[in-house]
């Protein structure tokens, strides 16, 4: 047992894995040797992390979740539970397609909810919001909150999770995080 992060028992942590200080993997999960998941996360039950993924620091993932080669998570990351990757666009269980995976990137501060289905291929952006049961199918934009299959932006979100409001000159504030927003065209930025 490596005394800088929690394994459960029941769990198997590969030789080659690197699993950052204060990180916590609870039951009945799997790391691969080349996986890489950074300090201070939460790994929840029956997890599982393929060769060539990376984790940032302070993620959390939640139970029943597998991250599959080719997916970067950035830090601060939310995965729900029960939360689905792909890494195929067209799967056969005849046809070997491992020279074909497509990278996925959950860029920092991202929130996916729970049974969102993430199509590989694709960029979640900063700060944003999948609404749970999701299918995301496209690139999202950072601060953006999309529900529904396929997946559609019903809005814009803070840092904080507080949905943002834009006056007619394209400014918002969240009072909970004292920040303010800018929106010009379709991206979002802190002012």
């Amino acid at each position: 047992m490596n005394a800088e992060y929690y394994v459960h028992p029941s769990s198997a942590v590969d030789e080659g894995a690197r699993v950052g200080k204060a990180t916590r993997i609870w039951h009945f999960c799997h790391v691969m040797p080349t996986a890489s998941i950074g300090s201070h996360c939460n790994i929840g039950q029956n997890v599982f992390i393929d060769n060539r993924v990376t984790i940032g620091n302070n993620v959390k993932i939640q139970n029943n979740v597998s991250v599959y080669s080719g997916v970067t998570v950035e830090d601060d990351v939310f995965l729900g539970p029960s939360m689905v990757f792909t890494n195929v666009v067209n799967p056969r269980s005849f046809v070997e397609r491992k020279n074909e995976f497509k990278p996925t990137l959950v860029k920092r501060g991202a929130t996916i909810g729970a049974n969102a289905t993430i199509v590989c291929g694709i960029e979640i952006g900063e700060y944003s919001l999948i609404g749970a049961g999701a299918v995301i199918i496209k690139n999202v934009p950072a601060f953006a909150m999309m529900v529904g299959n396929p997946a559609r932006q019903i809005g814009w979100i803070s840092k904080t999770g507080i949905k943002l409001e834009f006056d007619k000159t394209g400014n918002a504030f969240c009072k909970e995080e004292n920040e303010g927003y800018v929106l010009a065209g379709n991206k979002v930025s802190l002012k």
